[in-house]
């Protein structure tokens, strides 16, 4: 990729284009996303490039790692730094020696693009991880029951908390949303998968430790249930619909998933115990 093409410092560019509104044609400033390869290197090793939005960096090497199994906790990071260059963004994870010595053994190269989640996979074994082979923790996290109301109120509230999507329209949102509905933290990406990466690893950081659930502004896909069993968390809620493969996933796990969830209206497709959708 041309180093000329890539803009590593901005999450969004001014473009000059030409408007059709209805009957007017009209040359006009438009807002765009910017998208650039993020690679994770571990202790000097690349082991994975994504296409995302060049913004909280330490936070999606931290998502990406739990969710990935390369690590179990935080304190098994040392140290992350991040370097740019022409063509693209280097984020640096230290790893504790015993982690890096697994990953070594379990390496594969994995190209990401924004849409796929096994690029690279080098065996179905390896593509079809179960969240069991990712981290210790079970899908046992304590939730109280989540009201219908409360998930209504956190995707009412979730569009006004991205502010990159309502610059470019174009980007995806994960945000931690606390029993009562309230939302705690966003991560925003052109990715789904990089965003809830990310929501993953600032939660970690911030040591975050208000029980709740994830909201997801995208399709709920097999992937984006394995990182939040991964992450040990206990309720994945979508605005979109989930795959049927996402569904047998989040039933083996013992997690609530949610589809559908816009306008007052949701599917419950695993879990209902955690829901009360009855008013």
């Amino acid at each position: 990729m041309s180093a000329e093409l890539i803009a590593t410092s901005a999450t969004s560019s001014q473009q000059a284009v030409i408007k059709r509104d209805a009957h007017l044609v009209q040359p006009v400033q438009d807002q765009v996303a910017e998208e650039v390869p993020i690679a994770m290197v571990y202790n000097g090793i690349s082991y994975a490039v994504m296409l995302a939005t060049p913004q909280d960096f330490e936070d999606f090497a931290v998502g990406f790692s739990l969710a990935e199994g390369i690590i179990h906790g935080l304190d098994e990071v040392y140290g992350i730094e991040v370097v740019r260059h022409d063509k693209g963004i280097e984020v640096h994870i230290a790893l504790a020696t015993e982690r890096f010595h697994l990953l070594k053994e379990r390496r594969r190269n994995l190209a990401g693009k924004t849409g796929c989640g096994l690029c690279g996979a080098e065996s179905l074994d390896q593509a079809m991880r179960l969240p069991a082979q990712l981290a210790p923790q079970p899908v046992t996290s304590v939730l109280p029951p989540v009201a219908s109301v409360a998930i209504d109120a956190a995707h009412h509230r979730i569009r006004e908390l991205q502010p990159l999507q309502l610059l470019t329209g174009a980007t995806h949102a994960c945000a931690w949303v606390a029993p009562d509905g309230s939302i705690c933290l966003v991560r925003e990406d052109v990715g789904r998968h990089n965003a809830l990466d990310k929501l993953i690893g600032a939660r970690l950081r911030q040591a975050i430790q208000t029980p709740g659930f994830v909201l997801t502004t995208s399709r709920a896909s097999y992937e984006m249930v394995q990182k939040v069993a991964a992450a040990g968390v206990a309720m994945l809620v979508a605005v979109s619909a989930p795959t049927g493969l996402a569904i047998r996933i989040a039933q083996q796990c013992g997690m609530t998933l949610i589809g559908f969830a816009r306008n007052q209206q949701f599917v419950i497709y695993s879990g209902a115990e955690r829901v009360q959708y009855k008013e």
